[in-house]
């Protein structure tokens, strides 16, 4: 069964499927006359199955440890059940506060904000885990450079690419040609370079160091 017709059948599109195999969760044989993917019966089997979990948020890693025998399925889905039950939990009580002080009727400005978090921070002492927007912001931070790297990157490939083509078109001096392929493998060096430093700066809590001063 060809990708298309497995996509159809299955209602999960060809990128999920062809994610689902790079992380190992299915091993669909290839086609030894055009070296296309030839999906069994076996391999819709199982990603009925991944989509069923999937949708019950059940995470890739544990599909693949139930699939390679490490955790039985049973204790699988008590696991899933155990964590659901938590996050249930912890948005009740994210609920009943925003309903505590909704309550209040009061202004922003009349938040007495430290009365909440001493709460919460009781709440989490016992095992609550409320967001942790620290977190959350730097997750957030890390966007942007990557973005910039990687469109810098492909820069500089497009660049080396027209370079080569160049190359093959009317030869260069091969000193030149090398300094001038150097360039761009020096800037994407250097942008990764600058781009993990940034990283590292980010999870080192930019706003962390701030609060000492």
């Amino acid at each position: 069964m060809k990708i298309n017709e497995v996509e159809q059948k299955v209602g999960i599109t060809k990128k999920n499927i062809r994610f689902y195999e790079e992380q190992g969760l299915i091993h669909p044989k290839r086609n030894a006359s055009n070296g296309y993917r030839n999906y069994s019966k076996e391999d819709v089997s199982e990603l009925y199955k991944i989509k069923l979990l999937r949708k019950l948020s059940v995470p890739i890693k544990e599909i693949h440890r139930v699939q390679m025998d490490e955790i039985s399925f049973k204790k699988c889905m008590e696991n899933h059940l155990l964590k659901l039950f938590h996050e249930k939990r912890e948005l009740e009580l994210m609920q009943n506060m925003c309903e505590q002080i909704l309550s209040q009727e009061i202004n922003f400005s009349d938040v007495n904000a430290l009365s909440y978090l001493e709460q919460m921070d009781q709440m989490e002492e016992g095992g609550i885990q409320f967001m942790n927007i620290q977190e959350k912001d730097r997750t957030r931070q890390k966007v942007g450079p990557w973005i910039a790297a990687l469109t810098m990157t492909l820069f500089m490939v497009l660049f080396m690419g027209i370079v080569v083509f160049a190359e093959l078109m009317e030869p260069l001096p091969l000193i030149i040609f090398i300094v001038i392929m150097c360039i761009p493998g020096v800037i994407i060096v250097g942008t990764f370079i600058a781009l993990f430093q940034r990283i590292r700066e980010i999870e080192g809590g930019e706003q962390d160091e701030a609060v000492k001063y």
